[in-house]
């Protein structure tokens, strides 16, 4: 087990605000019309925009910065060229490392 220290805390905190800052500013952008994989961009500047960056992009291969999952897809869908329809239900996960 790996007891993290208040200073290892706080750095996960300030990295936590920035996803939760991302998620904030894609729900503003996500709307009809929209692709999953300009939502991906958007996220991947904004991240950088705050001194972080994607931890989602390259791990393990991985292409993209966020998960975005449409409608019945489970869980971490792949940002592509889907375009958003009304009533699609958009699931995105978002993760962020800030100074290390």
């Amino acid at each position: 087990m790996t007891v993290k220290s208040k200073a290892d805390i706080e750095r996960m905190r300030l990295a936590g605000k920035v996803v939760a800052d991302t998620l904030d500013m894609l729900k503003s952008i996500a709307k009809v019309g929209v692709t999953t994989l300009e939502l991906d961009r958007a996220a991947e500047e904004f991240i950088r925009s705050k001194g972080a960056i994607p931890s989602f992009l390259n791990y393990n291969g991985y292409p993209n910065s966020i998960c975005a999952s449409v409608n019945s897809q489970v869980v971490h869908g792949i940002p592509g060229a889907y375009k958003l329809k009304d009533g699609d239900i958009l699931s995105v996960d978002v993760g962020a490392v800030l100074d290390g």
